[in-house]
């Protein structure tokens, strides 16, 4: 799992000055100012203007997401998205017409219209936001960032700009994650299959004892129109050789091996060795989505932002992804101080599934605490990560064992302290706190969206990385699982004629359930805490459940 560190931040205060409004918060102590930024250096700004119509976006999404709507599966056309997402013609005039008046020309960064950004020195930057740029150090990674305490917008102006970044926010791009073992020998079994499920899938994970866990079929996927997206931040690469490799050991029945195709955006590297992250996801989407067209997108901004850019440039296309798999997040605490960036990176998410894409998220490996935690355990409440808690997306927890299936004790899960609790997941989430009682009474939201949604197997899955084969566990790995299942279901769905599934969470809060293998057993522990138990129903460890894929094809293709 890759995460980012965490940052401890008080809520962004807004004042109105004489000149304008002032945002600013509180430094961290975990952030040391070294020294102003260089006057000359560059510095790239990116404003967010005001939806025009963002509940109507969020209403259309659920209306033909719903398997009980009448418009169910007719999702949105680019146009149809991009005119709940517009600004307001006054707010481009408004600011546009403010940089202007400092000899700014901005560049329209989204689809819709509703991000501007700009590249000016530092100096510049400063006298137009009234801000001091400073160059920061965190003391838990040792990298920089460049930021401001406090900036200010005119006052004929702030009602225009929903954000600006990066000024306050202190959010670092993703970490590495070193959860993987190496193996010296594949296990016989996967090359010749003996039993079902193999005696090595008690231990150890790759293709034949997910198909042979879930009933994912074997077979190759063949509509022509399907396909299937992971993508990849902080210089992360899949190659063909890793994938070959991975193909002879693992997937012998399937000759020759798969192709996938990688994409740059914001400069991503599209070559060099394989790297842990990458390897994972591919090899388990191109290996257990068999024949479904697989594009790695490598993304070169690894900040907050991103995202959000990556996003921004599949919603460009006229046609959007059919899912979406990544395996990367923040720490939620990192974004409670700016909501409204908090809200635009769910919203980009909204949009992907108003035009008929499953976007899956990993729900994070360190139980209740985020992705990483103070390690004298000084936490007083847990910790959820982010993006999980938005609520247009499918968190993806982790399991592990064999009868019984357990959670895994990593497997981040808990409640959003941004986003509260969606209609589609109320009646599971109330169910779990009358049974848990005061269980971790005063240590999460309860009104905040639950997470994660899904779960399924994510220890020791076999992967091959820089010609080497390491054991790799994480929800890193559940969630290309669970989007290769997504993504061979969307192929029986397109060869009978229906549209791909698009956001899953109605559905399979609605009716998904009995189609669904409900984990009762573990929890998700962290520092000193006993974490969140798994009990029948939805939990916040696993979620409803992992899949069974014949119920799932049953239950998809009677929609």
């Amino acid at each position: 799992m890759l995460s980012a560190a965490s940052v401890v931040f008080g809520l962004l205060s807004l004042s109105s000055g004489v000149h304008g409004a002032q945002r600013t918060v509180p430094q961290s102590p975990q952030f040391v100012p070294l020294h102003a930024a260089s006057p000359g250096q560059s510095i790239s700004l990116t404003f967010g203007l005001p939806p025009t119509n963002i509940d109507g976006l969020h209403a259309a999404l659920y209306d033909v997401s719903d398997p009980t709507s009448p418009n169910y599966g007719k999702y949105l056309t680019k146009a149809e998205v991009e005119a709940f997402v517009a600004p307001k013609a006054e707010s481009v005039q408004a600011v546009t017409d403010w940089l202007s008046k400092h000899n700014i020309k901005s560049k329209v960064v989204s689809p819709s219209g509703d991000m501007l950004r700009i590249n000016v020195p530092v100096s510049t930057a400063n006298a137009l936001l009234s801000a001091n740029f400073t160059e920061f150090a965190d003391k838990q990674t040792d990298m920089t960032l460049v930021r401001t305490l406090s900036f200010t917008i005119p006052q004929d102006v702030e009602q225009h700009v929903k954000f600006v970044f990066p000024t306050t926010q202190f959010i670092p791009p993703p970490n590495g994650n070193e959860a993987l073992f190496k193996v010296v020998q594949p296990p016989k079994s996967a090359l010749t299959k003996k039993a079902t499920p193999p005696s090595e899938c008690q231990t150890e994970i790759f293709p034949e004892c997910l198909e042979d866990f879930y009933n994912i079929p074997s077979a190759r996927a063949t509509n022509p129109g399907n396909n299937l997206a992971v993508s990849q931040y902080l210089g992360e690469i899949a190659t063909e050789a890793d994938l070959n490799l991975f193909f002879q050991d693992f997937r012998p029945d399937v000759t020759p091996t798969p192709n996938f195709t990688i994409v740059s955006v914001d400069g991503g590297v599209t070559s060099g060795t394989g790297t842990l992250e990458a390897s994972l996801d591919i090899q388990y989407t191109v290996g257990v989505a068999t024949g479904v067209p697989t594009t790695l997108f490598s993304v070169g901004d690894a900040s907050a932002f991103g995202f959000i850019d990556m996003a921004n440039f599949l919603l460009q296309k006229n046609e959007t992804p059919l899912v979406l798999s990544t395996s990367y997040g923040f720490n939620e605490n990192g974004f409670s101080f700016d909501v409204d960036l908090a809200e635009s990176f769910c919203d980009v998410y909204a949009q992907l599934g108003a035009r008929g894409t499953t976007v899956l998220f990993c729900s994070g490996d360190n139980g209740v605490y985020s992705f990483s935690f103070n390690s004298s355990c000084s936490a007083t409440e847990f910790g959820p990560t982010f993006p999980s808690g938005c609520p247009f997306l499918t968190s993806v927890g982790g399991t592990q064992g064999v009868n019984p299936e357990v959670a895994a004790s990593f497997s981040s899960g808990g409640f959003s302290n941004i986003f509260a609790r969606p209609s589609y997941q109320e009646s599971a989430v109330q169910q779990y706190f009358k049974e848990i009682g005061s269980t971790n009474a005063g240590l999460y939201n309860t009104s905040g969206r639950g997470f994660p949604d899904i779960s399924a197997q994510s220890v020791n899955f076999f992967t091959w990385i820089a010609d080497e084969l390491f054991f790799v566990l994480g929800t890193s790995a559940s969630t290309p699982t669970w989007a290769s299942v997504i993504a061979l279901l969307n192929d029986a769905r397109l060869n009978a004629g229906k549209p791909a599934l698009g956001f899953i969470n109605p559905l399979l809060y609605s009716q998904g359930v009995p189609a669904l293998n409900d984990i009762t057993s573990g929890s998700n522990p962290g520092c000193g805490k006993q974490g969140f138990p798994a009990l029948a129903g939805w939990d916040p460890v696993t979620g409803l459940g992992t899949p069974d894929y014949t119920k799932l094809l049953n239950l998809v293709l009677s929609l």
